[in-house]
């Protein structure tokens, strides 16, 4: 793990908001903010965020045609090319240059642009569904799982779902069809794999500037103990729990370079 400087002092708890942002992400960015990391050069920048909804499977036309209705369920498991979820991070951890791919949520498909990907120091990777597959999962040093009120979730996807230009009955009959089955019986269960659970998301910031200062230490040399510890045979030496409502996962992959993140096309 490597990560820019600015260690996170003692910040207020700020009042509740809501973005129309899965909960996940929004912690992953305001890691990064904390980190300094939104101020570096993009080629320049140690850490790297990565989405698992950038690996949605190219749908057939049947598929596409239901999608565009609202009755995919895009919060199922095998909605995610998990092939090529795990050739990609396993080439960033080797060192190895890739491409993304580009996923445009309005017409559900995946275009010809793709993001290029340098090797990284950090990589944050989230989603919904980030510790389900087990190959996967294995390949994190860090597992979070962020804690969202379910009604919190609701509003948040209702936020996001219009935006993207999707009637309100829509949303809501997918969401009461698929992607609350979904959550309960896939990504609700993974929570057991998580060592730190963060309930409240980006407002718990107590949670988040201890996750940060875990980096920070990571970066300035706890690293080589961390990964001695494992090598030993001592497993995973890091394991802290915070109080516990949820929202979905997201994972930090350890790499041994200089990372770089350079888009052939703006991602939608």
């Amino acid at each position: 793990l490597r990560a820019g400087p600015g260690p996170a002092g003692r910040v207020g708890v700020p009042p509740p908001r809501l973005s129309p942002r899965p909960a996940q992400s929004t912690v992953c960015e305001k890691i990064m903010e904390l980190l300094g990391q939104n101020e570096v050069e993009q080629r320049q920048r140690k850490v790297l965020i990565l989405s698992q909804d950038s690996f949605y499977k190219v749908l057939t036309a049947e598929q596409q045609a239901k999608a565009l209705k609202g009755q995919y369920n895009f919060d199922h498991p095998d909605a995610f090319d998990n092939d090529l979820m795990h050739s990609t991070l396993k080439n960033i951890v080797e060192g190895k240059t890739v491409e993304v791919p580009t996923y445009d949520f309005v017409t559900h498909s995946r275009l010809a642009e793709t993001t290029v990907v340098y090797p990284a120091d950090v990589v944050l990777f989230e989603g919904i569904l980030v510790f389900y597959n087990q190959d996967i999962r294995d390949m994190f040093h860090l597992r979070l799982f962020v804690d969202t009120d379910s009604d919190v979730r609701l509003s948040r996807r209702v936020l996001r779902d219009m935006k993207r230009g999707r009637d309100l009955e829509q949303i809501l009959t997918q969401y009461t069809t698929f992607v609350k089955p979904a959550f309960e019986e896939f990504c609700l269960p993974t929570k057991k794999y998580a060592d730190v659970i963060i309930p409240r998301g980006v407002d718990n910031m107590v949670a988040i500037n201890l996750i940060v200062q875990h980096i920070q230490d990571i970066l300035n040399g706890d690293i080589c103990k961390w990964q001695r510890g494992a090598l030993n045979g001592h497993g995973r030496t890091y394991k802290r729990p915070f109080p516990e409502q949820a929202e979905g996962g997201g994972g930090v992959l350890a790499a041994g370079k200089r990372s770089h993140l350079e888009s052939s096309s703006r991602p939608h």
